[in-house]
């Protein structure tokens, strides 16, 4: 994975902006740190991320940890969704939540074996999982490299800020995309860290 970080920073560094990203925050990307080894538990804590900020994010999945603390996939799903509201979240994401491990329980998935799309259908199968949630879940779960979410809003705004862009839209997305690749994962991370620290390029003459 280093590997991987080390030639993505190479590659994006022809890119100005993303050179005066990388030189900032290099030392502060970790990609591994929302990975989860169960995919139930992955997924649940993506569906908590859904429309809410970075720290309002870190504040309920810490609740959610504690409270499913030492608990098995069974008890999450048998647990009530006024208990599982009582960290911060909604009945309809409470009942996403217990959904995604019922879903898991009975199946067994290879997704190494499987394509992006692939991935993107397999889990919108499950009610709860949009794009946005299967898309952050290659990236973080199975380091997917080539990724980007075009619906994420921290990314739309870190790159209207970055590249003083007043609208971005498919044909901008494409463009940028397009320079970014094959990296286009690495290049998310490193968005986001630009607009949740608020630093952002101003080069552009």
């Amino acid at each position: 994975m280093k590997n991987t970080l080390e030639l993505a920073y190479k590659h994006l560094s022809n890119d100005e902006v993303m050179c005066f990203l990388i030189d900032i925050f290099r030392k502060k990307i970790d990609w591994s740190n929302r990975f989860n080894p169960n995919h139930s538990l992955s997924i649940a804590n993506l569906i908590i991320e859904q429309q809410i900020s970075f720290k309002a994010a870190i504040t309920v999945k810490r609740r959610f940890a504690q409270l499913i603390n030492g608990k098995s996939d069974n008890e999450i799903i048998n647990m009530s969704s006024s208990k599982l509201q009582s960290i911060g979240i909604s009945y309809r994401k409470a009942e996403y939540i217990k959904n995604v491990f019922k879903f898991f329980k009975s199946k067994t998935v290879d997704f190494e074996k499987m394509s992006n799309v692939e991935v993107i259908n397999y889990l919108t199968s499950i009610k709860g999982v949009g794009e946005w949630t299967a898309q952050m879940f290659m990236i973080f779960n199975l380091f997917r490299q080539d990724i980007f979410s075009p619906k994420d809003l921290a990314l739309i705004n870190s790159i209207k800020k970055n590249y003083s862009l007043d609208i971005v839209g498919s044909t901008e997305i494409e463009e940028l995309t397009e320079i970014w690749s094959p990296y286009n994962s690495i290049a998310c991370l490193i968005l986001w860290e630009s607009v949740e620290n608020q630093i952002f390029y101003t080069g552009h003459k």
